[in-house]
């Protein structure tokens, strides 16, 4: 597989940063057969090694949980897939106002975008986590939504090669 072919496929795996396939595959890390855990593994290793403000960047590309975006219809096509599978585009009035207050809160206080994998959580589950993960101080958050990126990112590259 070129570079180019392996960007194409992968390169939406880190919401809106196709540097992390890149760089993944200038660096030798995506070794032939592709599987899954593999190519998740490169690609998190890749991100692990990027600066504190590159990894800051690929969150802050991230979209605000059930906000602006998903209203106006601006999610790319994963997060919107994602999140509607969470029910986060069936949210009622009042907890389209409660996720509303607390992304920003959130926000303010982090200076990035609330990040959870949500494949098989429910809109609830995300609720507590979001409102058990406010207290958390800046470092420990960050480490936290950079875990969740890695989360995301396995389930697009087994969604992209769910026999590997």
């Amino acid at each position: 597989m070129t570079r180019s072919e392996f960007v194409d496929l992968f390169g939406g795996v880190f919401e809106h940063s196709p540097f992390i396939a890149e760089r993944a595959y200038d660096h030798g890390r995506i070794v032939p057969p592709l599987k899954a855990g593999p190519v998740h593994e490169a690609l998190c290793a890749e991100f692990r090694s990027t600066t504190h403000d590159e990894r800051l960047g690929v969150l802050l590309a991230h979209p605000d949980l059930a906000g602006k975006l998903a209203i106006a219809g601006e999610l790319t096509a994963q997060s919107k897939s994602e999140q509607a599978g969470a029910g986060l585009d069936r949210l009622s009035e009042e907890e389209y106002a409660r996720f509303t207050e607390l992304n920003t809160h959130y926000v303010r206080d982090f200076g990035f975008p609330f990040i959870i994998a949500v494949k098989g959580l429910t809109k609830e589950d995300i609720l507590g986590n979001f409102e058990a993960r406010i207290i958390n101080d800046r470092a420990t958050e960050f480490e936290t939504a950079c875990t969740e990126v890695e989360k995301i990112a396995g389930f697009r590259v087994a969604a992209i090669l769910p026999d590997a």
